[in-house]
C-alpha cells in the first residue's frame, strides 16, 4: 500500500538535495539532542537502484531494488553506524575508539574518529583484511594492530580492553552503531513509499540485519499501513553459525567482510527471524561470486560480501510470489576488494600489445 502521507512529507524533504547527513535527517528518531556534537561526512541518502535484469531473472512481475551502500564516504554501510558512535562518544569527552574488523569497520572508525578528532585503534585478523579495507584504516590515522588470530579473537580483546581502559568501543556491540544503522530502513520506506515484501541482506555479525529490522519496526508506528519485510538473512556455507546455530571456530569465505564465525548480535538476530517470519540460508562462495558478476553487468560494482544477498535471492527464485517487491542490501563497494574483481571476471584483458593503429584495429576484429 502505498503511504500517501508519507510520500509527500518526504517529496519536499531533505532527499537528493542539501543532504545534511543521516543524523540531522533523522534526529528525531535518534538518540541525539543540542549538546551532541554531529560527527558527519554526509554519510547516507544512498541510492536504491531499479535491477531490470535481476526482475527480469525472478520474472512473475517481481521488481527487484538494490540498496546500494557502498556509495557512502568510506564504501560501506558501517559509516550510519559510526556518525552515530563518533558522534555519541564525543559528547561523552572520549579520547579514543578502538574497534576489531574485517576492514569496514576499520575504515569508517578511522575516518571519523580523525574528522572528529579522536584517536582510533584497530585489530584485525593477519591476511583477512582486504587491501582497499587497509588502505583506508591507514590513511585516516588509525593505529593497526595485526594479530595472529581471526576476527572473534580480536573482538574479544577490544570489548575487554575498552572495559579496562578509558577507550570506546566502536564495533556493533555498541547501541548507537545500531541506531544510525537502522535508517537504511527509512531511507528505503522514503523511496518507495512502502517497505518491501523481502529485505534481502548478508550477515557477518549480524548488526545490521537488526538494525534494518529496528527502523522498519519504528517507521511502522508511526505510518499504521507500513507492512514489514520478510528479513532473508544470507552467510557463505564455510561462514555459517547464524545459520546451522553453531560457533564456526575457523570460518572460511572469499567475502572477507562476513567472515565471522561467532557474531555478537546472535540472538538479536534470530528475534528478527522470528519476527519477520524470514529466514537465514547459507550461498557457496561460488553462488556469491556469480552473484558479484551477474551484478557488474548492470553496472554495480559491490564487494563480495554485499553479492551474498543477491546470490541468496536467486537461490529463491521458486519461493518468490508473484508482484514482489525486494530489496537486496550491497554493504560495501567493490573497490573495498580489487583483488577479488581482478581473479574474478570473464572480462577480455589483451597484454603487451604493440601500441600502432594497424595492431590494435586488428585485435578489435576491424
Amino acid at each position: 500500500m502505498i503511504l500517501k502521507s508519507l510520500k509527500s512529507k518526504f517529496s519536499k524533504n531533505y532527499k537528493k538535495k542539501n543532504w545534511p547527513g543521516l543524523i540531522e535527517a533523522y534526529k528525531k528518531y535518534l538518540p541525539v539532542d543540542k549538546k551532541t556534537p554531529i560527527i558527519t561526512l554526509k554519510e547516507g541518502n544512498t541510492p536504491l537502484i531499479f535491477s531490470e535484469k535481476l526482475s527480469n531473472l525472478m520474472g512473475n512481475n517481481t521488481k527487484i531494488y538494490l540498496k546500494y551502500d557502498g556509495l557512502n564516504p568510506t564504501g560501506s554501510f558501517k559509516d550510519r553506524g559510526m556518525t552515530m558512535a563518533i558522534s555519541k562518544a564525543k559528547e561523552e569527552g572520549c579520547e579514543a575508539v578502538i574497534c576489531a574488523s574485517t576492514g569496514n569497520t576499520s575504515a569508517a572508525a578511522a575516518a571519523y574518529a580523525a574528522r572528529g578528532g579522536l584517536k582510533s585503534y584497530v585489530l584485525i585478523p593477519d591476511g583477512f583484511v582486504a587491501q582497499g579495507k587497509l588502505a583506508q584504516a591507514l590513511m585516516y590515522g588509525a593505529e593497526v594492530l595485526s594479530i595472529k588470530g581471526n576476527f572473534d579473537e580480536a573482538l574479544e580483546i577490544v570489548r575487554e580492553l575498552s572495559d579496562k581502559y578509558p577507550i570506546t568501543l566502536v564495533n556493533s556491540v555498541n547501541p548507537y552503531r545500531i541506531e544510525g544503522q537502522k535508517t537504511a530502513a527509512f531511507e528505503i520506506v522514503d523511496d518507495l513509499s512502502f517497505a518491501p515484501d523481502w529485505l534481502c541482506i548478508p550477515m557477518g555479525n549480524a548488526g545490521n540485519i537488526t538494525a534494518y529490522w529496528k527502523g522498519f519496526k519504528e517507521y511502522s508506528k508511526k505510518y499504521k499501513n507500513l507492512i514489514l519485510p520478510k528479513m532473508m538473512g544470507f552467510q557463505s556455507s564455510g561462514s555459517a553459525p547464524l545459520v546451522n546455530n553453531i560457533v564456526v571456530k575457523e570460518p572460511d569465505t572469499i567475502a572477507t567482510a562476513i567472515r565471522i564465525g561467532n557474531p555478537v548480535n546472535r540472538d538479536k538476530a534470530k528475534l528478527v527471524k522470528k519476527e519477520s517470519g524470514g529466514d537465514f540460508q547459507a550461498v557457496t562462495d561460488t553462488e556469491i561470486i556469480n552473484a558479484y558478476k551477474f551484478l557488474a553487468k548492470e553496472g554495480v560494482f559491490c564487494e563480495p560480501a554485499s553479492a551474498a544477498s543477491v546470490a541468496g535471492l536467486i537461490k529463491n527464485k521458486n519461493r518468490i510470489k508473484k508482484d514482489s517487491k525486494i530489496v537486496c542490501v550491497l554493504t560495501g563497494n567493490g573497490l573495498k576488494d580489487p583483488d577479488c574483481a581482478i581473479k574474478n571476471n570473464d572480462a577480455i584483458f589483451q597484454k603487451n600489445i604493440e601500441p600502432s593503429l594497424k595492431n590494435i584495429s586488428k585485435k578489435l576484429g576491424y
